[in-house]
C-alpha cells in the first residue's frame, strides 16, 4: 500500500523505491558507456518504469534535474525512437506526456541504422578521401616521405577493412532484427 508524500504524491514500498533507483543509475551509467548523456538514460528508465505516461514536469520531479536538460534529452531520446509523445485522455491541459518504447529490438534498429552506421560511413569517407590525397600526392614527395605514406595506406587499409566489416555486421544485425524473437534468447545456454 502506497502512502502519500508531503506533497500528495504516492510513495513507494521501500523495495520498489530501491530497485527503481537502480535501475535509474544503471541506465544513466548504461548511456554515459556508450556515448549518450547519463540523463537520456535516467529518463528513458523512469519512463520504462511507469505504468503511466509522465510529462515533463513529472519527470524533472522524479529526476531532481532542471526543464532544461529534460526537454533536450527527451528530443534526443524522440528522435532515436526511445521515446514518444502520446496523448492522454481527460486531461485538457496542454502538457506533453511520453512514454517509453519498449521494443527492444526496434530500438537498437534505430540506433545502428543511425547513428552508428553514420559513423561508420563518414570515417571510411575521410579515410577514402585521404588515402586518394596521400596516392595522388606521392610522386612528388622525397624517399622517406613516400615509405612514411606507404605506411599511412596500409594502415588506413586495415582500418578500413575493419570498418567495412562493421558496416557488415550493422547491415546483418539490422536485416534479421525483424525476424528474431529475442525472448528466446534468454533461453539460450552459452555454456
Amino acid at each position: 500500500m502506497s502512502v502519500p508524500d508531503k506533497n500528495g504524491i504516492p510513495s513507494h514500498d521501500m523495495n520498489l523505491q530501491a530497485v527503481q533507483d537502480s535501475m535509474l543509475d544503471g541506465l544513466g551509467q548504461l548511456a554515459s558507456y556508450f556515448g549518450f548523456s547519463k540523463v537520456m538514460g535516467q529518463l528513458y528508465g523512469a519512463l520504462m518504469l511507469s505504468a503511466e505516461p509522465l510529462s515533463l514536469d513529472d519527470l524533472v520531479e522524479l529526476l531532481d534535474i532542471s526543464k532544461a536538460s529534460v526537454s533536450m534529452n527527451l528530443r534526443t531520446l524522440e528522435h532515436l525512437g526511445m521515446v514518444r509523445q502520446v496523448w492522454v485522455k481527460g486531461r485538457g491541459d496542454r502538457r506533453k506526456f511520453y512514454e517509453a518504447e519498449t521494443d527492444f529490438w526496434q530500438i537498437i534498429s534505430n540506433i545502428l541504422a543511425g547513428r552508428e552506421m553514420r559513423d561508420v560511413s563518414r570515417a571510411l569517407s575521410v579515410m577514402d578521401d585521404n588515402a586518394a590525397r596521400l596516392s595522388k600526392s606521392m610522386a612528388n614527395m622525397s624517399e622517406a616521405d613516400q615509405e612514411l605514406a606507404k605506411l599511412y595506406l596500409e594502415r588506413m587499409e586495415q582500418m578500413q577493412s575493419l570498418f567495412r566489416f562493421a558496416q557488415l555486421l550493422i547491415t546483418s544485425i539490422l536485416g534479421k532484427a525483424g525476424e528474431m524473437d529475442v525472448s528466446q534468447v534468454s533461453r539460450i545456454d552459452l555454456e
